[in-house]
């Protein structure tokens, strides 16, 4: 019988928001997979739900009968082999942590000493890609050969730390992999002058423009095009910074549309640790950390030379552009410049939505228009 889960994300929404504003967790990208793919990856019989908020369950219901885990976890097979072995009324714990449980109430502590990745804010999703990186790396090219890379391309490092799937293409590149490795989906390319050290992934059907500059650890999802100077970001799926500009230590979720010479700070003049807005509070509060970049929810699009404050966060459907610099919290559905700064109408919206999906031969779902009819209404808590 296959193992059934339900990966909850209910105490994560507002955490690692705004990227789980439009989906849940389990469907972030860190390293190369999401953490539902490497779930499948890891175990491809399992049976997954979700249990979420209430505004997401018309895409993402829960299953019956299952194992309830933690979604905050970066899944591993000895961790899928943990839950095999967890009975009705136990529930399991690593580092004094509860990851998984089955029954309500009252249950049995089982414990198990792993070292398990866990996301628990946003920032943790770039801080911890180079490490899952290479684990999935690891997974992804165990027992297979790459493909040769073109003659007119360099490999700096380790040769076996690069790999290319078939149908892939590479011009004219460098490919630095001394800290790191570099993977090459099917179908993706990468065009002549560019520059990449790893760790990197390339989803596919994803491009990388000519002359990119791009540093370790970056992740690009399938149906992507990059281009201009990047260090340690992640775009999800189908989200485009095609020109020069520069990303470091963010996420760009997708649907999101870059415009030509964006930069926004990843580090602080004075050197200090970043303060973010805080979606559960309302207010802004310290990350903690150093270097946190623009994280930015699905659907969202900024215009050309637009400017974004270190570690500044944009909600879902935002459409912005102008000079100045923004405030970090940019909330869902906003549409203007940093001085005029207006609630953006929801047919218009999803009219600009559309259309950026119609390209890829996509559309919104209803499930997908009600979500987004929900974070319009309530985007001043978003």
């Amino acid at each position: 019988m296959p193992l059934r889960i339900n990966l909850d994300d209910r105490h994560l929404h507002l955490s690692l928001a705004p990227h789980t504003l439009f989906k849940p967790a389990p469907l972030l990208r860190c390293g190369i997979f999401t953490l539902l793919e490497r779930y499948r990856q890891l175990d491809p019989e399992m049976e997954i739900g979700f249990l979420t908020v209430e505004y997401l369950n018309g895409n993402f219901k829960p299953l019956e009968k299952a194992i309830t885990v933690d979604a905050g976890i970066i899944p591993t097979l000895e961790f899928i082999q943990a839950l095999t072995q967890l009975n009705d009324g136990e529930f399991l714990s690593i580092q004094q942590k509860t990851v998984a449980r089955i029954g309500e109430g009252q249950c049995t502590e089982k414990t198990l000493d792993l070292n398990l990745f866990y996301l628990q804010n946003r920032w943790d999703l770039p801080k911890l890609n180079a490490e899952i990186m290479q684990l999935d790396f690891t997974t992804l090219t165990r027992g297979k050969i790459s493909k040769a890379p073109p003659v007119n391309c360099r490999i700096i490092g380790p040769s076996e730390g690069f790999f290319m799937e078939e149908g892939a293409i590479a011009h004219d590149a460098s490919f630095n992999t001394s800290s790191g490795p570099i993977y090459l989906a099917a179908n993706s390319e990468v065009m002549e002058g560019s520059m990449i050290r790893g760790p990197f992934s390339l989803g596919q059907r994803s491009q990388v423009k000519m002359g990119a500059k791009i540093y370790g650890a970056t992740t690009v999802g399938p149906d992507c095009k990059v281009g201009g100077e990047i260090n340690n970001v992640i775009f999800e799926s189908y989200s485009n910074k095609s020109h020069d500009g520069f990303l470091g230590n963010g996420y760009i979720s997708s649907w999101c549309n870059i415009g030509a010479d964006t930069n926004a700070s990843n580090l602080m003049n004075n050197y200090g640790t970043v303060d973010v807005h805080d979606y559960a509070t309302g207010k802004t509060t310290s990350s903690g950390e150093q270097f946190v970049g623009l994280h930015m929810g699905d659907h969202a699009k900024c215009g050309i030379n637009t400017m974004f404050n270190t570690g500044t966060a944009v909600g879902v459907a935002c459409n912005i552009y102008g000079p100045g610099f923004f405030k970090k919290h940019i909330p869902s559905f906003s549409f203007g410049e940093p001085s005029r700064l207006f609630p953006y109408r929801f047919d218009k919206a999803v009219e600009g939505i559309e259309s950026m999906m119609a390209r890829r031969n996509r559309s919104l779902c209803e499930n997908e228009r009600a979500v987004l009819l929900h974070l319009c209404k309530e985007r001043e808590s978003f």
